[in-house]
Order: structure tokens, then sequence, then C-alpha cells
């Protein structure tokens, strides 16, 4: 069965933001953040899932599905900022738990160190921190990023639903044809032009000049106070290229006070796509214990 969402829209640090809800305000809040060229409804059917009722609520990051699209590009700090605001207009005061896919995983975790009183639990599904850079590497991204900047850039249109749906179906081949439909719908759209095209700014498709530097996330994650869940797919072909070192991991999954583990058989990167059943009796274990 298909639980009913509904659309929201709110001023956000000068942006239209979307945030779809399901459930009873009244009920325990769960918030999910979706991952890079993603959107909200991507997690529809994890809340399906879900056997005990909840309030979740799930917003469109700046720049994706129903959301505005930034002016000046795209920042980790706004991520930020943005989570914090909404968390500032559906819990004001009190803790919320936390889950996020991806980059969304990514964010939770270092948010969840910024601001521990405001999250109870967090879940992060593959978002373990990216790729340890160097600071040699910042002359040619600084310059790969300007002349990015010098074109405009663009997504492909699509013919069809149907065609968004294959190439959904061709990204992750464990996706049912019924599910990849549903998404599709939600992740594309027909323009003022008669195209069908996905629902994000292209501009997320540029590099980012900024290096990653784990040693801040680091620092971030040690001052979490919430007991975490991480989250793998079985048979995922990203989260190793999110990984340095066996012994840099280490360091990653020590940075938490109260880190669980699971790694969850028959699902890839997409798992709340692959496995949302098995997924949803796990967090819910997660958030009951």
């Amino acid at each position: 069965m298909i639980k009913p969402s509904q659309s929201h829209f709110h001023a956000v640090r000068g942006l239209r933001y979307h945030v779809r809800t399901w459930g009873d305000e009244r009920q325990p809040k769960l918030v999910l953040l979706h991952g890079w060229m993603d959107v909200s409804a991507s997690f529809q059917f994890l809340v399906d899932s879900f056997a005990r009722d909840r309030f979740v609520l799930a917003p469109d990051w700046r720049g994706f599905g129903l959301t505005d699209w930034a002016r000046d590009g795209y920042w980790f700090p706004d991520y930020y900022a943005d989570l914090d605001a909404l968390l500032d207009i559906y819990a004001p005061d009190a803790p919320v738990s936390l889950l996020g896919h991806s980059m969304g995983g990514n964010i939770a975790c270092t948010y969840s160190g910024i601001r521990p009183q405001r999250i109870a639990r967090l879940i992060s599904l593959e978002g373990f921190g990216y790729l340890r850079m160097r600071a040699e590497q910042a002359p040619e991204r600084f310059a790969k990023w300007l002349d990015e900047g010098r074109s405009a850039s663009s997504l492909r249109p699509y013919a069809s639903f149907d065609e968004v749906a294959a190439r959904l179906i061709k990204n992750n081949p464990r996706l049912t044809a019924e599910r990849a439909q549903f998404l599709a719908g939600h992740w594309a759209h027909r323009n003022d032009a008669g195209e069908i095209v996905i629902r994000a700014d292209p501009r997320h498709k540029r590099v980012n000049p900024v290096l990653n530097r784990i040693d801040e996330h680091l620092a971030c994650w040690r001052r979490a106070t919430a007991p975490a869940l991480w989250v793998s797919g079985a048979e995922s072909d990203s989260t190793g290229t999110r990984r340095d070192t066996p012994e840099q991991l280490a360091e990653r999954k020590a940075a938490f006070k109260d880190l669980r583990e699971l790694t969850l058989e028959g699902a890839g990167h997409m798992m709340h796509h692959d496995q949302p059943e098995r997924l949803a009796a796990a967090i819910e274990e997660f958030l009951s214990d």
C-alpha cells in the first residue's frame, strides 16, 4: 500500500523549499535526507514499509526536486544551514531521529556533531565520508571548476517517462518496473519546452572546487552524542569508493561514541529501493532500542 504524502513549501534562506511529509505530526518525528541527484519521493517505499506510525518528513535539497535552485552554486555548509532552518520549523523544541542516504548520510553525520542537541538517533545509509583529498589536488580542481563555469550546464532530455524509468533500471538492475515508473514521475518532469528532464539543477554535475577535508568531518563526528547506525548494501558498488585504507575507515568509525553497523543482504547502494522492508525493520529496531 502506498502511504499518501503531502507537499509543503517554506521560505528557507531565500529559497522556496519543498518538504514532503507522511503521517500525523503528533507522532514521533523521523527526518529523511536524500542523496545526490535524487528527490524526497525516493523514500516512498521505505515509508510504506514502516510498521509503526510516524511523522516522516523529507526535504528536497536545494537544486533538486521541487525546491528552488541556488543562485551561486552548491556548498555543504548551505545544506547544514538549510537543515537547521527546517528543524526550526518542524522540531524547534525536541530532538529528532535523522536518516540520510549517500550525500544525505554525510550531511546527517556531520550535522549531528554540529548540533548534537538536536539529534536523538542518527542513521546513515552508505554515507560514511568521502575520499580523503590532498592539498596538491587544489590547483587542478580550481582550474576545472573555472573551466566548467565558462559554459552553461544542461541535462539531456528524455523522450518519455518510460525512458526515464529504463534509465533508473539501468542504473540499478534490482529496481522493479513498477517502482521505476513511480520514481520516474517524481525524478523527472515535462518542462515549458515540452521536454522531459530531470528535476535537478545541471550545475550539480560540475566539480566542486572545495576539497573534501575529512579531518573537519571527523572533528564534527566526535562531537555527536546520538547513537548511530551505519548501513551498507551487501551488493553495493559505491561504498568502497568512499573509503580509504582499512585504518582510515576504522578512524571514521571510531569518531562516533556509539556506533552500530549493519550490512543489508540483497541490497546495493539504493537499498531503500532494493530492500525497503528489511531496511524499515532494521531502522525501527534501532529506533526502539
